[in-house]
């Protein structure tokens, strides 16, 4: 923890259990000294701050590095460590990209966002690799339904192709009858694609 972090810790123990800075200093492991020391900011830490804050709300995929470069083009000449602990302070932070949803394109070319609506709608498969102890590797292909959030198949083997997808696939269909929609990983294999048991069913990511 840092010095403030401690301190903070200190007055917080005191105010909550109402006991002597002494006691709370011995117990917790800080030197008097330490705890009475109230650190003094730059004239400019308040200025240099807001123009953090500021640069990174315009550049929101900035993180502090790429920061310090912008703020030593603006004409600031300040340590990196200095920044950095601004960025900790203020609790700034790179948002994550968020992924790319998957779209059905329709051959007129234009595209939808497709949401399972009822069972046996849309239907996803998708593979699942591990290994075992021994160190060998394992596949898993898992089936589901998208509305129900079903397993609705999961098979396990050293080595699974198009050819056990489409095994899988034929037998849910005798099962359950064919989906609206299946989607896949990678709908574009000519096998799987044309080796469909129901014409009536799409295939897309």
């Amino acid at each position: 923890m840092s010095l403030a972090r401690r301190r903070r810790c200190i007055d917080d123990v005191r105010e909550r259990l109402g006991v002597s800075e002494r006691r709370a200093c011995r117990i917790l492991g800080q030197y008097r000294s330490t705890q009475r020391q109230r650190p003094s900011e730059p004239a400019d830490e308040a200025s240099l701050t807001a123009d953090i804050i500021e640069l990174a709300r315009t550049y929101g995929r900035y993180g502090y590095r790429r920061v310090i470069a912008l703020l030593n083009q603006a004409g600031w000449h300040v340590n990196h460590k200095r920044v950095e602990r601004i960025w900790r302070r203020e609790g700034l932070k790179v948002p994550q990209k968020q992924p790319k949803k998957g779209r059905l394109w329709l051959n007129d070319g234009s595209c939808i966002r497709l949401r399972p609506e009822r069972p046996n709608h849309v239907w996803s498969y998708d593979f699942v690799h591990d290994r075992t102890d021994d160190g060998r590797v394992y596949r898993t292909l898992n089936i589901i339904d998208e509305f129900t959030r079903e397993a609705l198949a999961i098979r396990v083997d050293r080595k699974l192709n198009s050819i056990d997808v489409v095994d899988a696939l034929t037998d849910l269909f005798i099962l359950r009858g064919p989906p609206a929609f299946i989607r896949s990983d990678n709908p574009s294999r000519p096998l799987l694609r044309n080796s469909l048991p129901v014409s009536g069913t799409r295939v897309y990511r």
